[in-house]
């Protein structure tokens, strides 16, 4: 089995659409091998978007993600479960994301999209192991 990380974002939790989410991964085959609900602290949410560190809007993205509880997991699947994830998520522009993708039928705006999935394998392995440290 190949894991990767998945994120339901503080708008996610605040609306309800959990279980929505999670479903729509596990109808495409994924299995939710753990899940935490939590409220991320600053120092936890810098080190998980460290790459947009100095960016404009990395400020925004940290208060965002710290303003309330999110539902961290690590999901898994047969192969590739990264990109897998990354399909059902739609584009990070829900105003470009496919219908049928969970962006593009739930969310509205770019700052507010509702989900984060790794983009890679190595991202998978260093986000599993900054919020399941006993992975």
């Amino acid at each position: 089995m190949d894991s990767t990380f998945f994120m339901c974002k503080p708008d996610a939790v605040e609306r309800g659409l959990v279980g929505e989410i999670l479903s729509r991964l596990e109808r495409r085959g994924l299995k939710l091998v753990r899940a935490e609900l939590r409220q991320l602290d600053e120092a936890t949410a810098k080190a998980h978007y460290a790459e947009h560190d100095g960016k404009p809007f990395f400020g925004e993205l940290v208060s965002f993600i710290t303003r309330s509880n999110v539902l961290v997991c690590e999901v898994a699947g047969p192969k590739d479960t990264w990109a897998v994830v990354r399909t059902a998520m739609g584009a990070t522009d829900p105003a470009k994301a496919a219908p049928g993708t969970i962006r593009g039928d739930l969310a509205i705006e770019i700052g507010e999209n509702l989900v984060h999935g790794s983009d890679s394998a190595e991202a998978a392995a260093r986000e599993l192991g900054l919020f399941f440290p006993e992975h």
